[in-house]
């Protein structure tokens, strides 16, 4: 059964409003030389606006550039080589005429990116780190709040849930009665139930079966983000990531009619087609 968000669902993103009456689809720019999914090919300034406008021109709706890897067990990089990656990737991007997301958990990053460009502010952490919460609601930008269980280094010990949906929905909840309590407008708002992160293979196919009740209960836009994830890899026996896009793409649409507003992902030429073949379905019913 498809759930999808209301038609008229507007996301405010600092100057941008995105309509949500489609699926967007958000292009990933790692710029890091340690990602899971491209090897650190854009870890450059150059490689990264490169890959950038690559993605712009096969159709993304929305870049999201990130300077430090989230995979399972990655260390932590420090601030000032953060900043280093991504403001510059921004500051390059900025003038193309496209929403720019920054991927952090850090307020002092949070802040750059925003004063850089960046309308929307995409956290693992949900903004539960000390100052983040305040650092988004000091500017106009978006946010997207993530369920993580653990962190990158801990997470896929040995991740225990009751029942993963309602727990995930609760958590998604509360952070955005956070939000809203913090100041950060309620259409600013978009929650991510973080695939991946913290779960097991049984745990991502229950939350990818249960993602409409998470938007019920959560009443904002989802973004999905299962993107060349090694529980694809379990699932299809790809162990490279990039042997994952027909996964990617399948697990998209499966989000999708499930009530997915955004789709991040690496593969965006590919999830395009999907969009388009799901929507041109939808409109003729």
């Amino acid at each position: 059964m498809t759930c999808s968000a209301p038609p008229s669902a507007v996301l405010h993103c600092g100057n941008y409003r995105l309509d949500l009456a489609r699926p967007l689809i958000m292009g990933i720019v790692n710029v890091t030389p340690d990602s899971f999914s491209d090897g650190g090919l854009h870890a450059r300034t150059d490689t990264a606006v490169a890959h950038a406008r690559a993605l712009l021109a096969a159709g993304a709706d929305i870049l999201d550039i990130g300077g430090e890897s989230t995979r399972p067990g990655a260390e932590p990089v420090p601030l000032s080589e953060e900043l280093d990656r991504v403001i510059p990737v921004i500051e390059a991007l900025a003038g193309e005429g496209v929403l720019l997301s920054i991927d952090t958990y850090k307020p002092e990053v949070m802040r750059a990116a925003v004063a850089a460009g960046a309308g929307m502010i995409n956290d693992v952490f949900g903004l539960r780190q000390p100052g983040a919460l305040e650092a988004a609601a000091g500017t106009d930008a978006a946010v997207c709040v993530m369920h993580m269980q653990g962190t990158p280094q801990t997470m896929q010990a040995a991740p225990v849930y009751t029942d993963v949906v309602a727990e995930v929905a609760a958590f998604l909840s509360e952070r955005v009665a956070a939000c809203q309590a913090a100041g950060i407008a309620r259409d600013r708002i978009v929650v991510d139930p973080g695939f991946g992160f913290g779960k097991t293979t049984a745990h991502n196919i229950a939350l990818l079966r249960g993602l409409g009740e998470i938007v019920r209960r959560t009443g904002r836009p989802l973004l999905a983000g299962l993107s060349r994830k090694s529980v694809l890899g379990r699932i299809t026996t790809r162990e490279k990531a990039t042997d994952r896009v027909a996964a990617s793409v399948a697990s998209g649409l499966v989000a999708v009619q499930n009530g997915a507003r955004i789709l991040r992902v690496h593969d965006v030429d590919a999830t395009l087609d999907m969009v388009r073949v799901w929507q041109a379905l939808e409109e003729a019913a």
